[in-house]
């Protein structure tokens, strides 16, 4: 039977089959591990060595370089990796992705004869491990023995699209038009192309190697026409990378253009080399039919070639791909660490709200002190700047919060709860930046009016000001760092806030009753410290979820923590006096001067 249009339609599905068996399998493995591929990944790239075999193992986990790329390409953009961690990552992920061409060269092969030797051969051993698959599917109670499953099904379903292709592209090799098809691929730079185009479009360089594996089968591919098209598939893996990249950061721009760099020049290489030697000498194979295991192994011959020369290179490549993308005069928004690409991997996603949260508990407490220092003769806040940070403490709240509830596959109680903590505090940090643009607001309305507080009113309210400061500093540090010791520090004096308030709205009605304050001042004493009382209020939550999922609470109660047995430790009293002695003291002072 000759090659129709039904041989057209297998080898698609064929193709089909093959890609959903790699992406499943590389899924189950990826799962499997957990987010530990990732986290390491992130952690262990200290050196371009370390980077190199970190980026080779991850590839061969998840059999696929491009995602791995991605991967690398979405820490760059999050600040979490710089551009010269990221170039080790790379090549080692062009290593690790020949492991898929290396293992279809297991496939094929004529039958023995023998019923159990063949029923071993890779191709008929892959019905039997999809079997497998879909038993331990079928039975599986829990998300990691399905994972097992989806390995097994993938793995099987890859060896049999691969077998479906060789088997529709069989009639191929009776077709004359066919060998002279490749005979013109011959051309290096026509080879290339075809390689790079065909790699770009369907964007798996593991993909595209195993259909020519296939097509390898029928004996017409000389490794004169194969060495160029693999070089080219090189090439077009690196589209993905690319779009990646678009709408990201400078350097993720550059991580992206550091794998076309790396692919491009050592492929310009490769050809340059191989037919300098083919016209002057002469290759005793270039000639000859090329099969799945040459593939394989010129397929990882390329990529361990290039990353040996280009290893003491490696900064050369970062300045390369620097030039090319220029530094731009925009400032680079903090929310980038949210990306989109980390929404499957929820540790990751989990990692960088974390870290977006931070930053608007810093931005609130730049804003804190943005509004209250010029109370006290410091140098009138920059209103433009304060603005710019209350409009991001807005729209931090409203995109975090979306970027929590896209996260995929959270399976874990204590990421759930992790997450559960995150929009308490995101939205308690966003009020702090509210109270404190009141405060802003109401002390620029009290200098245009030309009005000024008593000496005791403004003593009193610089010492709840450093109380309320203390407060937040150790609110943001606390959550900041998760550090339970510091967040349990915030309760105690927040207590002391709230006598405070209590204290000083008594003490400030009888200076009105002896007017030694105005009916409009004392307004705007009291509006200012209500909104200071409900800074350290919103710091108190904060803490206190903290401290609640640290000690795996099931529920985030403040209420209920503060009646717990802590308020009656020595600890608990110990940091009361302490905090009673520092501040409270003070407004003792002022009212023995009176």
């Amino acid at each position: 039977m000759g090659f129709d249009v039904l041989s057209i339609v297998q080898m698609i599905g064929g193709l089909a089959l093959f890609i959903y068996g790699m992406t499943t399998m590389g899924k189950g493995l990826e799962r499997a591990a957990g987010s530990k591929l990732e986290k390491t990944l992130e952690k262990m790239t200290g050196n371009v060595v370390t980077a190199l075999l970190m980026g080779m193992v991850v590839t061969m986990v998840i059999q696929s370089s491009s995602a791995t790329t991605v991967m690398v390409v979405g820490f760059v953009n999050a600040g979490i990796m710089t551009l010269k961690q990221s170039v080790g990552v790379i090549l080692g992920a062009n290593i690790g992705t020949t492991i898929t061409a290396q293992i279809l060269r297991l496939s094929g092969g004529e039958g023995s004869g023998n019923l159990f030797m063949d029923l071993l051969k890779p191709k008929n051993l892959a019905y039997i491990i999809v079997l497998v698959g879909v038993i331990i599917m079928m039975i599986a109670k829990k998300r990691r023995t399905r994972d097992i499953a989806d390995i097994f099904t993938g793995f099987g379903i890859l060896f049999i699209g691969m077998s479906v292709m060789e088997g529709a592209v069989a009639p191929l090799a009776d077709l004359p038009q066919f060998a002279d098809l490749f005979a013109a691929i011959s051309n290096p730079v026509l080879g290339v192309l075809v390689g790079a185009g065909v790699t770009a479009i369907i964007q798996s360089s593991s993909a595209s190697v195993g259909i020519l594996q296939a097509l390898s089968t029928t004996g017409a591919i000389t490794y004169s026409a194969a060495i160029p098209i693999i070089l080219g598939q090189n090439i077009g893996t690196c589209i993905t990378a690319f779009l990646s990249s678009v709408g990201g950061s400078k350097n993720a721009r550059r991580t992206a253009m550091v794998h076309f760099y790396f692919n491009l020049i050592g492929s310009i290489l490769f050809l340059v080399g191989i037919y300098a030697i083919q016209y002057t000498v002469g290759f005793s194979f270039w000639d000859n039919a090329i099969d799945k295991g040459g593939i394989a192994n010129f397929h990882t011959l390329f990529n361990l070639t290039c990353t040996v020369l280009f290893l003491p290179f490696t900064g050369l490549l970062v300045k390369l791909a620097t030039a090319s993308v220029p530094a731009e005069e925009t400032q680079e928004d903090p929310l980038a660490k949210l990306e989109p690409r980390f929404l499957t991997t929820p540790s990751l996603a989990l990692d960088q709200a974390q870290r977006c949260i931070a930053d608007m508990g810093d931005t609130a407490k730049q804003n804190f002190h943005l509004a209250t220092d010029p109370l006290f003769g410091g140098a009138a806040a920059n209103e433009e700047i304060f603005h710019e940070h209350e409009a991001f403490l807005d729209r931090a709240e409203v995109e975090i919060g979306r970027y929590l509830t896209t996260i995929h596959n959270i399976r874990s109680v204590d990421q759930r709860r992790q997450m559960a903590e995150m929009m308490h505090s995101l939205s308690d940090f966003e009020k702090i930046g509210d109270y404190a643009q009141n405060i802003f607001e109401r002390a620029d309305e009290f200098r245009e009016a030309g009005l000024s507080f008593s000496p005791s009113a403004m003593q009193e309210l610089r010492t709840m000001c450093e109380a309320v400061a203390e407060v937040l500093d150790m609110t943001v540090d606390g959550y900041d760092n998760q550090a339970v010791s510091t967040a349990r520090m915030v309760e105690p004096l927040e207590e002391v806030v709230d006598t405070m308030k209590e204290r000083l709205k008594s003490r400030h009605i009888e200076r009105l009753g002896r007017n030694e304050c105005t009916m409009q001042t004392g307004i705007h004493f009291l509006d200012i410290v209500h909104d200071l009382e409900k800074i350290s209020d919103h710091c108190s939550n904060i803490a206190i979820y903290t401290i609640q999922l640290a000690e795996g609470a099931a529920e985030f109660d403040t209420h209920a923590y503060v009646k717990q047995a802590y308020k009656e430790t020595p600890q608990f009293a110990e940091k009361l006096k302490f905090y009673q002695d520092k501040y409270l003291t003070k407004i003792d002072e002022v009212e023995a001067m009176e």
